[in-house]
């Protein structure tokens, strides 16, 4: 693997609260470990050596917890948004610069079960400045918002979903640092605008992936994602 992995770990997670005052949502308990540690721990078996966090509410603790990586055999940098959150477009934005060119980018709160290196060899064969993996979906786990289908034409919007968008954004994006040079190292804004954009210019790509996604950004999703993991550690 040679790109390294941007993981989204700044938000406030409303949702989680009171929990989350105090315990960033990376870090919450699943499973009998922070959920940070179980990402941490697939992204070394599936041959990541570089990881940046990129931190905000809390993300002194997830400092403390983490560290350098070297439990883990991963060279962990941080990002931090400073005094205020400047969105997961904004929090990738000011840490373009210890990512280098191309870049994984991963949400903080989701669990994967997909293939690095098959993600990376469709980015570098799409020829596009992102590409995004995508699961079909048909509303079944979040409201469905890719539009994606013969010819390779990708749709996305997370905001005005359409009725023939049946994919939905599976947590996992590649990208070239240039699509973010238009804004500014400060400024608050939202990746999925970024990638929105890129779409309705057909500069992303798309790569479908048939395992689903585990995430704990809400009590549900939690809990779901806790069964999930005790049955992967009993294995």
């Amino acid at each position: 693997m040679t790109l390294p992995v941007a993981i989204l770990a700044g938000g406030i997670a409303t949702r989680l609260r009171p929990t989350t005052e105090t315990i960033p949502k990376s870090l919450i308990e699943v499973a009998g470990r922070p959920f940070l540690f179980h990402q941490l721990e697939w992204l070394r078996e599936e041959g990541v050596e570089r990881v940046v966090l990129c931190v905000g509410h809390l993300g002194e603790k997830i400092r403390a917890a983490v560290g350098d990586g070297t439990a883990w055999g991963l060279a962990i940098g941080y990002s931090s948004d400073g005094d205020r959150l400047l969105g997961t477009g904004g929090a990738l934005r000011k840490a373009a610069s210890k990512l280098g060119d191309q870049f994984f980018v991963l949400y903080g709160d989701s669990y994967l079960c997909c293939s690095l290196a098959d993600v990376e060899r469709a980015f570098r064969t799409a020829g596009k400045p992102a590409l995004m993996t995508v699961l079909k979906n048909d509303g079944r786990w979040d409201r469905s918002n890719v539009d994606f289908g013969e010819g390779g034409r990708v749709r996305y919007d997370k905001h005005n979903p359409t009725l023939e968008m049946r994919y939905i954004d599976y947590g996992l994006s590649v990208m070239r640092a240039d699509v973010l040079a238009h804004c500014g190292e400060d400024d608050v804004f939202d990746l999925a605008d970024v990638l929105a954009d890129l779409s309705a210019r057909n500069d992303l790509a798309a790569l479908e992936v048939t395992d689903r996604f585990y995430e704990i950004g809400s009590p549900a999703g939690l809990k779901e994602t806790e069964e999930f993991l005790l049955k992967m550690v009993k294995r």
